[in-house]
């Protein structure tokens, strides 16, 4: 009789067990990890429901989820089909799920609504630390904190040559896909560790000047462009001399058109994601644009009054490349294209194309068709 007692009261602590968790109990914490903020999160056990302060940070996760890149995401901000929209097609036509994921908010931090996110019941948050999406000091994260759903920040933006390794680490302990992490982060390291190896020894006589115009022609002004940062790195890394480093104060920022021609750059880069259907000024780049469509755009970028008449340009050394790197772990296919521009003799031998299509073979569950770099003169 005692036994069957026992028995019971072990079942009755089981049920009650069971009972407090549902009642909203914290859940059983796996580990603390330390994210982009310096922040120490406590991350679940288990994680099933996921918000997104970047429709974007999709890319980040499709190395690391792969075909079940869409099972745990319930929200994300609207930006990734509004500046993007021909890569959320593709993404789409995968995963109709993704069209059902609901919106949290629409382009930037000041129309996500804390309600809406908790709502969704998630039971972890992935914001960034620089870009569209709601900050460390938000009302969202204050509210998600209260509710114990715990929040990590990373980033791609900033510093994303270091950022993409420590980013992509913790997404695969919050995630636990550590093992995708470390996968994705070998091929990415050595690739990156390949170019810039074989820049290192060059003397700055060799390293060419280099001016990108971010979002070109979309603005009334020239020029939006990046400092000592964000795609700037990527000008670095690649060999070359970012011209627009000195006249910054951040890693994003304007200058005058008049700076730029006076610097007179050796190579000119334009960037932009509009689709083939796009109307209005800027190049078309990404997803289901062929190279004609795109080459056609760039030309119609360079041929405004002041970068017609750039030395980069009047020599055709003048390029166009996806916006989208600005903020993505293929980063690497932004540094190896330019390596290949600024030092084609040095890069003979290395193969963007080819590094493109092993990033999709062994990494994304979306092969996005379209072109993501161009010259102007083939």
């Amino acid at each position: 009789m005692g036994r069957i007692l026992d028995n019971w009261r072990v079942l009755a602590c089981g049920v009650v067990a069971v009972m407090g968790l549902s009642a909203g109990l914290p859940a059983a914490w796996a580990e603390t990890v330390t994210d982009l903020a310096g922040r120490k999160v406590d991350i679940p056990a288990s994680v099933h429901r996921i918000i997104l302060g970047e429709g974007r940070l999709v890319y980040a996760l499709a190395p690391l989820e792969k075909q079940h890149l869409f099972d745990r995401i319930v929200g994300w901000q609207g930006e990734f089909r509004g500046a993007d929209t021909q890569s959320y097609d593709q993404y789409v036509a995968t995963f109709p799920q993704a069209a059902r994921v609901a919106l949290i908010g629409k382009t930037t931090a000041d129309t996500v609504s804390p309600e809406r996110v908790l709502d969704l019941h998630p039971d972890l948050a992935i914001l960034t630390v620089s870009g569209h999406g709601p900050g460390a000091a938000s009302e969202l994260v204050a509210q998600l904190e209260s509710a114990h759903v715990p929040v990590v920040f990373v980033d791609f933006r900033a510093d994303p040559l270091h950022d993409t390794v420590a980013s992509m680490q913790i997404l695969g302990r919050v995630l636990h896909r550590e093992q995708e992490a470390a996968d994705y982060l070998s091929f990415y390291q050595s690739h990156l560790k390949y170019v810039t190896d074989r820049v290192a020894s060059l003397p700055e006589a060799q390293r060419p000047r280099v001016f990108i115009e971010m979002l070109a022609a979309m603005r009334e002004s020239c020029c939006h462009t990046a400092g000592k940062g964000n795609m700037g790195a990527f000008i670095t890394a690649a060999g070359g001399q970012n011209i627009a480093a000195p006249l910054l104060p951040g890693y994003i920022g304007d200058i005058d058109l008049e700076k730029v021609i006076s610097a007179d750059p050796d190579i000119y880069i334009a960037d932009g994601t509009k689709g083939p259907k796009a109307s209005g000024p800027g190049l078309r780049m990404g997803a289901e644009v062929t190279p004609e469509v795109a080459r056609a755009s760039l030309r119609r970028v360079t041929d405004r009054p002041g970068i017609s008449s750039l030395r980069a340009v009047t020599t055709g050394h003048d390029y166009g490349i996806w916006h989208s790197f600005y903020d993505s772990p293929y980063n690497i296919l932004a540094v190896e294209v330019m390596a290949k521009w600024f030092h084609p003799d040095l890069f003979a031998d290395l193969d963007p194309d080819a590094t493109q299509k092993e990033l999709y073979d062994r990494f994304l569950p979306v092969r996005q068709e379209g072109t993501f770099w161009i010259n102007a003169h083939p």
